[in-house]
Parts: C-alpha cells; structure tokens; sequence
C-alpha cells in the first residue's frame, strides 16, 4: 500500500461523507483521529469486497490516524440485517472465535498492524445490565428504526422483524460510544448504522463521529454485490492462479468499477483482455507481491489456456442469466445425456478455464462464460461465446 497519502485522497471514492465540512477541518487541523471499523466475523473469509474499506482505513493509518478494528464478537451472534429480507442465522462461539482470527490475519494484508488497535464488542456489551440496555433503547424510537429501508420492506411485506434484529443499529453505535470514534467507515449499506452511531453518541454526551461510505464491490458475476455465498468473490488469502483466474473473468462492464474501488485509478485504455490482465496482475501482485504475479499470469496462459485446439468449436451460450453445468456439456455435445454429463461432472472430467467443476447441480452466471474454455476429459474442448 502507498504511503503518500494526502488528505483529500480520503474523499477519493467516497459516497457519503456526514459532515463533510467537519472531517475536512479535524483532517486538515493535524489532529489525531480515531477512525473506527466494525466487522462481524460471520465469515471465515475477507474478499475484494471487504479490501475496499479497509483500504480506505489504511489510507488514514498513512495519515497518522489511528484504526480502531472493533471485531463485532459479540454482535455477531445478532446478526446485522443491513440488506437483508430475512434473519440471518445465529453463529455459535467456536465459529464466530474461528472467523475471528482468520478475519484478523487477512485484514493485516491490508492495515499495518503496529498502528492498527483491535477491540472486541463483546467488552462492553456483554457486561451491560438491563438497565443499561433499557436506558440505550431510549435513545431511538421503534418508528425511527422501522425508517431503515430493510426493516420497512420486510415489515410492509408481513415478513418478521426480530426485537434482537432492531436491537442491532443500537449495539453498533454503542460500539462507537465505548471506544470514542471520531470517524467511522462502511459500506453504503451501513449508513443507516454510522449515523445511528452520530445520534447515540450525542445521546451519551460525546461529540457524533463523521460518517463516511464506500461503494458496494459487484462480484465476479458483473451484478450482485460480492459475497462468498453467492460464489462472485475473489478472497484476499486466495492463492495467486486463483485469485488470478478470478480476475479474468470479471465481465467487462464491472470493470471500471474494479479498477477505481479496488486499484484507486482509472481503468486504462486498451483492448478489454489487456485491462483484465493488467487488473488480474495488479490483485495478485497487492497480496501475494511481484513474483507470484507473474507466476499466476504464466500460469493461466500456459496450463489454463494450454492445449485448446485451433478448431474447438464454439458453443453459444442460452440467453438466459445462468447455465445448469449438465446443460452446458450437452449443448456442446460432449454427452449424449444429462446423466452422461452428470457422471463426467462426477469424474472430476470437467473443467471451465482450468478449474475442476465439482458440484453437478451448479448454476453459472453466462455473462461470465463468455469467452471461457470448457473442457470435458483429456481432449475435448469448447470456446463459449455469446449468442448473436
């Protein structure tokens, strides 16, 4: 990460920034922030989509501010319902302790860990008495809560709401209370909760924190916010012809947006293979460094691509947003059957750009296929190309 840092580099990229005015005086005024972000281990994994906003904390850590990572240990076990149309299951203390130190080790793939404080939620929210907690939910009203887009969907669609669900907003700016942020970082999904944060703080009698959003990385399928559940995620600890692998196939029009959320520039201009594998160079080379870059580069070229007859015909792809693999190895008409193509899926016989297809019930996104190789055993090849 660059350590030229200027102060209106913070803003680069930025979606909301609540008050703008008051983060450009404190940020130009010398004086030392504590710049908070809360992340709920409930997965073992941090992805491209995380590495945005932590990149924007380590951007203030160049600046000489201090991160304040506040692992949500303890709101974990709530479940934050931020875009969600349902609640989202209750982790247990082993997974969410497990979560934790993976989130920890990857997030330092990103922060400098020897200005990075790191506290746990579950410090000051599992001490507190129900008086305490009665006296917290007096700073909000039930109508307030209900305003949050997600709670407003679900309550008009007769879906159910938890009291533990609305607790949550609550908890997180009671985090920020507890370890007296001055800014605090997230996704735009988040914005309800960061300035949430702001009212409470002034309900306890300390000074709101400024607020400031990024943008929501789309995955690798072009159109859904990433998310290791979808499968639309590159992870930060992923290895390098992975992660590599990934990149190149992260349609075209989703780009642009890699290149400024993930990279900070503007994408370059040059034919679209040459700006994925610049960008797939690019990620690799963040976490893994310069070596393994070029390695995973070779590699893709070399093994992914190796092979691939002049004459592989071309299958075009259904008009359909996704593909059943079965469909996909009998439209190219490497099996007679779909219970032929299913046992090559079985075999571990069939492979999309090198990597072994696993699951024979998987849906995959067609927009990503385009300009795939799909291999079915040691000789049969097909380029996917869209329909015309």
């Amino acid at each position: 990460m660059a350590h030229d840092t200027k102060p209106e580099d913070i803003y680069t990229g930025a979606v909301d920034v609540v008050p703008r005015e008051e983060l450009d005086r404190r940020l130009r005024g010398g004086e030392r922030l504590r710049v908070k972000l809360g992340m709920d281990p409930t997965a073992p994994d941090i992805h491209l989509g995380h590495a945005v906003v932590l990149g924007k904390l380590r951007r203030f850590q160049d600046l000489g501010h201090t991160a304040v990572l506040v692992i949500g240990d303890y709101t974990a076990r709530v479940g934050d319902p931020s875009g969600r149309s349902k609640t989202r299951p209750i982790l247990s203390p082993e997974e969410i302790s497990a979560n934790t130190r993976t989130y920890l080790e990857q997030a330092y793939l990103i922060l400098d860990e020897s200005r990075t404080e790191v506290r746990h939620n579950s410090e000051w929210l599992a001490p507190l008495a129900l008086a305490d907690i009665i006296h917290l939910t007096r700073a909000a009203t039930v109508a307030r809560l209900l305003e949050r887009d997600d709670f407003a969907k679900r309550y008009s669609a007769g879906d159910p709401i938890t009291l533990t669900e609305l607790l949550y907003p609550l908890m997180q700016a009671y985090d920020s209370v507890a370890v007296d942020a001055d800014v605090e970082l997230g996704g735009t999904d988040q914005l309800y909760n960061l300035l949430m944060g702001r009212h409470v703080m002034e309900y306890y009698g300390k000074k709101p924190q400024c607020v400031l959003t990024m943008p929501l990385l789309v995955g690798t399928d072009g159109k859904m916010k990433m998310s290791k559940s979808l499968g639309n995620y590159i992870g930060v600890s992923e290895p390098p012809n992975e992660m590599f692998g990934k990149a190149m196939s992260i349609p075209d029009g989703a780009m642009p947006d890699y290149y400024a959320l993930v990279l900070g520039r503007p994408m370059p201009e040059a034919e679209p293979v040459e700006q994925k594998r610049e960008l797939a160079r690019a990620v690799v080379r963040m976490f893994h460094g310069e070596e393994a870059a070029r390695e995973a580069e070779r590699h893709f070229y070399t093994v992914v691509r190796r092979d691939v007859p002049g004459d592989a015909p071309s299958v075009p792809l259904p008009d359909s947003d996704r593909v059943w693999i079965v469909e996909l190895i009998t439209r190219a008409g490497f099996a007679a059957t779909n219970n032929e193509a299913r046992r090559f899926v079985r075999g571990r016989a069939v492979r999309i750009n090198g990597e072994v297809v696993e699951d024979e019930r998987v849906s995959l996104p067609t927009e990503k296929l385009s300009g795939a190789v799909l291999q079915v055993g040691k000789r049969r090849y097909a380029r996917l190309v869209k329909r015309t």
